[in-house]
């Protein structure tokens, strides 16, 4: 099937349709929260019409003001790098972003839906990539720092398409991989229950409770270790454990990721020592990088390989100082529903809550004490790091072992065999 095939539905019976449906309605009321009078910006790409339409809807019943949907076409970004000149790259549509930034500050949400091709620009120039991906970066790094403040409410959930669906069951004929990947995401977005947002409800409370026994410990550090891995990460002064929603500065209270099951901090990034070994493919920007194997030293990656591409792990690594060091550090047990499932979905959004992951790039400094009121110059002294990129890359399973360390140098067992002690 060409990839320019809207992907609208896999079938159409009324279970898929109801399923469609909750998906949208938990993105609104439990995503978002959306409020009456508010405008919500969207991204998708083409091939998600089904989805965006449903959210659109709910959007508006919930009292949504205005809907602003922008799309993405995947084979309309490969013509750019088949046809576009070399200098080009080096260009981004800033004055979209700016607007983008204006309407968050306005009071706009922002809601993302990702079904993004994992192998996209796999066979494309990785320099043109990285350029690329550098210029759009700092384009829209003022609506980014907004998001990673969570000034505003947001969201991001995910529609399945044909090629995704492809790439995660290249075993199945077209239409039975597009039906299975609808019901992954259907199971790990909780739309596959009778009441979605009461079910939302009763798992933020879970990762809320297991923030808050990370955050009764007070670690210093935390010390990762397991086939390839013996890494220690040091905390950000101050730091405070999240996990599911979070109240935004405008007031509303919003689960940012859709799933989730994770608990997350922010790194000291000078302070993250030894060896890492990614534990499952990282698909970014269109490419998919695997046996990812870095060193740190005094906070900073000082050597970096992959066993599959490699030259865009550079080009990434390469795009800031900030982007040699960590923005964040996540707990996920490797129970996890999307674990358990046994499913590599090349992609992030859910790959990253099947297993303990890291961020090298920007911190967030919501994770931080009274930290969205910090200047970035004392965000900085806390230890938070600053970076045009943000990339999770995961690190956990269940041969890896996680440790506490207390201020005063003594450990204790966090996660053996990727479980919660």
């Amino acid at each position: 099937m060409s990839t320019t095939a809207i992907a609208e539905t896999p079938t159409t019976t009324k279970d898929f349709e109801t399923k469609l449906d909750r998906l949208a309605e938990v993105a609104i009321k439990s995503g978002l929260d959306l409020a009456p009078g508010q405008q919500l910006v969207m991204t998708a790409s083409v091939e998600a019409l089904a989805l965006v339409r449903r959210i659109t809807e709910h959007a508006y019943r919930a009292g949504a003001s205005l809907v602003t949907t922008l799309f993405t076409d995947d084979e309309s970004t490969l013509v750019r790098y088949r046809y576009g000149h070399d200098a080009t790259f080096d260009t981004a549509a800033a004055w979209l972003y700016e607007g983008m930034a204006a309407a968050y500050k306005s009071g706009a949400a922002r809601l993302a839906i990702t079904s993004a091709n994992p192998s996209l620009l796999s066979k494309e120039d990785p320099e043109k990539v990285s350029r690329a991906n550098r210029s759009m970066s700092k384009a829209y790094r003022p609506a980014l720092e907004l998001i990673t403040r969570h000034e505003i409410n947001w969201t991001i959930v995910s529609a399945a398409t044909p090629v995704w669906a492809a790439a995660v069951f290249p075993e199945l004929p077209a239409d039975k991989a597009l039906k299975k990947l609808w019901d992954a995401i259907f199971a790990a977005s909780r739309a596959d229950v009778e009441d979605p947002v009461a079910a939302w409800k009763k798992h933020d409370a879970g990762l809320h409770a297991s923030a808050d026994r990370m955050n009764a410990k007070r670690y210093a550090a935390l010390h990762f270790k397991g086939p390839g891995t013996d890494l220690k990460v040091g905390l950000a002064d101050g730091h405070l454990w999240l996990g599911g929603g979070t109240r935004a500065g405008n007031g509303r209270y919003c689960i940012p990721n859709m799933p989730t099951e994770e608990v997350f901090t922010t790194p000291h990034k000078d302070r993250v020592e030894g060896t890492v070994t990614s534990t499952k493919p990282l698909s970014h920007q269109g490419t998919l990088i695997e046996g990812i194997r870095v060193r740190f030293e005094g906070g900073r990656v000082v050597e970096a390989h992959a066993a599959q591409g490699e030259v865009v792990l550079q080009r990434m690594i390469e795009t800031d100082e900030g982007a040699r060091r960590l923005g964040e550090v996540s707990l996920v047990p490797n129970s996890s529903p999307i674990a358990a499932s046994g499913m590599l979905f090349l992609n992030t959004l859910f790959d990253e809550n099947a297993a303990c992951h890291i961020a090298l790039g920007q911190a967030y400094s919501s994770c931080l004490e009274g930290g969205d009121k910090l200047t970035p110059e004392e965000l900085a002294a806390r230890g938070a790091n600053d970076s045009l990129i943000h990339v999770d890359w995961m690190i956990g399973s269940g041969k890896v072992d996680v440790d506490g360390i207390s201020a005063s140098g003594g450990t204790e067992p966090v996660m053996r065999g990727g479980e919660w002690v």
